[in-house]
């Protein structure tokens, strides 16, 4: 999702109004139960491939990351917290189904403790974030958001966390 393109200078995110980041990921807790943990470390890709098709759900960007060779995890950005309850709730997507199964086999007992899950959400006010990117393709905020000259912004980071929307410099 990320381009490889650098973009020579000093960037800043160009994030207008509030930031939504969600943290999404799993833990193998038992590296020999494979059929536990495979189901769940593909689902994710498969969710991502279903809103990269669905723009209008709001998922602006998103990268992967992997903590240790047993957790892995996806920073997500988001147009709102709205879309991203939406996208989580709707019939009609892969997450609620991938739900109901954890769900079912947490129910059932087959679960074990095989697999661990979390997410942390964040809706970030306006003033509250900043962001600078030396020499670098957009990666993060600037890759969901946009990139613009850090001036556009304020030079300094204190200025750049006062920036708000509508104003320009």
């Amino acid at each position: 999702m990320f381009g490889n393109k650098v973009t020579a200078g000093r960037t800043t995110a160009s994030v207008d109004g509030d930031a939504v980041v969600l943290l999404i990921g799993m833990r193998i807790n038992h590296f020999w139960a494979v059929h536990h943990w495979f189901p769940v470390l593909t689902a994710m890709p498969r969710m991502l491939r279903e809103l990269s098709r669905a723009p209008e759900r709001g998922l602006l960007g998103h990268v992967l990351l992997t903590a240790s060779p047993r957790t892995y995890y996806v920073v997500q950005y988001w147009e709102s917290k709205e879309k991203l309850y939406a996208y989580a709730h709707a019939p009609d997507m892969f997450h609620r189904r991938a739900w109901a199964i954890v769900n079912r086999k947490e129910k059932a007992g087959k679960a074990r403790q095989h697999v661990g899950l979390w997410h942390e959400t964040y809706v970030v006010p306006e003033g509250s974030y900043e962001s600078i990117y030396a020499d670098m393709p957009a990666f993060g905020l600037a890759a969901a958001h946009g990139q613009v000259a850090v001036e556009r912004r304020g030079r300094s980071a204190k200025e750049r966390f006062a920036y708000k929307s509508g104003t320009t410099r």
